[in-house]
């Protein structure tokens, strides 16, 4: 089969490799669809973890081929979405239902090889079905949608409140629809790319700012004339982290949900975190969340199409993460077969 496998941070290559036989629980899935995210241009780079040599590609689904010992009931042709992280069940955090801060945490397309190929080998207990009718892209999009439902679940966001996001990238827009049907009352995005930001303001943003030409901070007390009352920040930049703590009013929350390099560090005054009452919380991938993604995509709750999914075939892999590097694509997708 056709596979994009990573050798070595920096080296990602477009390969044919033998599929193995399954073992124990294991499902064997013809990929339909694998997003491609700022994880994977991270892992590509060497500013994210992975243990190479893997096959990337954490989001993804597809159809069963082969269901192995069938132990999950999945017959074959059974439309499926993978949730990548495998946690081991036993560590502490495991036992205390934190599971995706397990100490043992694996992933498949980062330690385990993952859906850019034709096929994947998935534990059955990593598969959930897709409701009849759910498309390529909208499957592809269950995995970040899960992790998105997560952040809101971490950032607390009430009936009423003043939220702003900053990044007006995929997960920010995804992050925009959940906050507007959470029922904030205001929300304000930040994105310094003029076609991101019409994509927000036609998702429903109330306000939509260029941080390089407008005073947001100034907005947002224009706004709700004390501060935010909750902010996401999405562009994952040790800029847009000090940003959001300076947005926050007091007794506010602030949610860091992009991912900065590993590493890289901001000055935090502890008085002013005190004194503001600030809450300041992360939000790490999708404990138990998928079947909630599964339903807002399903239902249109959370749309993808108004984001413009351009889909590659696996040889042109480099050039997909080539254009979401340099901001052209907001996302991309690889259909295997293409």
């Amino acid at each position: 089969m056709k596979v994009a496998e990573l050798e070595k941070p920096g080296s990602l290559r477009v390969r044919s490799k033998p599929l193995r036989a399954l073992q124990g629980d294991e499902v064997l899935v013809r990929v339909e669809s694998c997003g491609l995210c700022g994880t994977d241009v991270h892992i590509v780079d060497g500013t994210s973890r992975s243990t190479p040599p893997v096959i990337l590609g954490h989001e993804y689904a597809g159809f069963v081929v082969d269901p192995g010992r069938n132990l999950a009931g999945l017959g074959e042709g059974t439309h499926v979405a993978v949730d990548p992280n495998i946690c081991c069940g036993r560590c502490p955090y495991c036992r205390r239902g934190l599971v995706h801060l397990c100490s043992g945490l694996r992933a498949l397309g980062v330690d385990i090889d993952g859906g850019m190929a034709e096929y994947s080998i998935v534990p059955a207990s990593q598969l959930y079905t897709i409701p009849h009718g759910m498309t390529a892209e909208e499957s592809m999009f269950i995995e970040p949608v899960s992790c998105a439902v997560h952040g809101m679940d971490r950032a607390g966001i009430r009936t009423g409140d003043c939220v702003v996001i900053l990044g007006g990238g995929t997960i920010g827009l995804v992050m925009l629809q959940l906050v507007r049907r959470g029922g904030a009352a205001a929300i304000v995005v930040s994105e310094p790319v003029a076609h991101k930001r019409k994509i927000a303001a036609d998702l429903g943003a109330s306000l939509v700012i260029d941080p390089a030409g407008d005073s947001l901070r100034q907005a947002i007390m224009d706004t709700s004339g004390i501060g935010a009352d909750v902010v996401i920040d999405c562009a994952g930049t040790l800029s847009s982290a000090r940003t959001a703590i300076d947005l926050a009013r007091r007794g506010g929350t602030v949610m860091f949900f992009g991912v900065c390099p590993i590493g890289e560090t901001t000055p935090l005054e502890p008085n002013g975190v005190y004194f503001r009452e600030l809450t300041i919380v992360g939000s790490y991938i999708n404990p138990f969340t998928f079947p909630r993604a599964i339903g807002l995509l399903s239902e249109g709750i959370v749309r993808v199409t108004p984001l413009g999914v351009q889909a590659y075939p696996i040889e042109s892999v480099h050039e997909a993460l080539a254009s979401l590097r340099d901001g052209r694509a907001l996302k991309n997708m690889i259909v295997p077969g293409t």
